[in-house]
């Protein structure tokens, strides 16, 4: 038995309906309604087992997603401790004096960092060394009420579309 997808179940069904409806044909009723029946079981079918490999993607898709905030809460646990560690380190090293540490494996350094700025009071630098920045953000729960209110707001229309619900 040749399988069909989902796409050329609906497209014979279409056609079959086209076909079985056309008034200038004078088919039985009882087999119309059979042939239509028995297509749209074939669809409800496919559509099902669609739905079913959909929901066990959706699973393994959140499968992943609770083991990449795993992961992520465990990197961050590594990087929070190497961090500290470091610290360790150099603060230690920094109390005694030492200022290297070589071993087969690597070499221990304190370093100066290059010149940074620290700003101590944003509100008495000089405009010259300010740069402005402006940022919009669209208020789309506004904008949205307005549509439903009646008012015609430019660049924005209210759209209803579907979704499919699978409960």
């Amino acid at each position: 038995m040749n399988k069909l997808n989902l796409y050329q179940l609906s497209d014979n069904y279409l056609q079959a309906l086209d076909f079985m409806t056309d008034p200038e044909l004078d088919l039985p009723v009882e087999a119309v309604n059979d042939t239509l029946e028995g297509l749209s079981g074939e669809l409800e079918d496919k559509a099902v087992n669609v739905a079913k490999f959909l929901r066990n993607m959706e699973a393994a898709a959140e499968a992943i997603k609770t083991a990449e905030a795993e992961m992520a809460r465990r990197r961050k646990a590594l990087e929070n401790r190497v961090q500290w560690l470091k610290a360790y380190l150099k603060g230690n090293m920094e109390r005694t004096g030492i200022t290297k540490i070589e071993c087969p494996y690597f070499k221990l350094s304190i370093q100066k960092n290059p010149d940074s700025v620290d700003i101590l009071d944003e509100a008495v630098i000089p405009a010259e060394y300010k740069e402005q920045v402006i940022s919009w953000k669209i208020d789309k729960t506004a904008i949205k009420a307005a549509l439903k209110a009646g008012r015609a707001i430019p660049g924005a229309a209210l759209v209803n579309g579907t979704r499919l619900a699978i409960k």
